[in-house]
């Protein structure tokens, strides 16, 4: 179990780093947080390996946080996701 912070990119949408709360952002690279943008916070999450989350494994996130010290979720990618492809052959401002 793990208590952590999670920021939302203001630059990016979809994109998030979780963090141990208890570290915050000191473990994240430099470049990372010049490319990531002003971390603003979105929430603080007690995780544990049942926890059920909506793109990633809670245990992977686990396993990241305690290998590296942070975990970047990047946004869903539209070019694969099949519901993305044809809202964009029906409106034509989406491409």
């Amino acid at each position: 179990m793990m208590i952590c912070q999670i920021y939302r990119s203001r630059r990016e949408v979809g994109m998030y780093l979780f963090v141990p709360k208890n570290q915050g952002l000191e473990a994240v690279p430099e470049t990372l947080l010049q490319r990531f943008g002003e971390p603003e916070p979105a929430m603080v999450l007690k995780l544990t390996p049942e926890r059920k989350l909506a793109r990633v494994e809670a245990g992977q996130i686990l396993q990241v946080l305690a290998e590296q010290g942070y975990y970047l979720q990047l946004p869903p990618s539209g070019e694969f996701d099949p519901e993305m492809q044809a809202l964009r052959q029906h409106n034509t401002k989406l491409t």
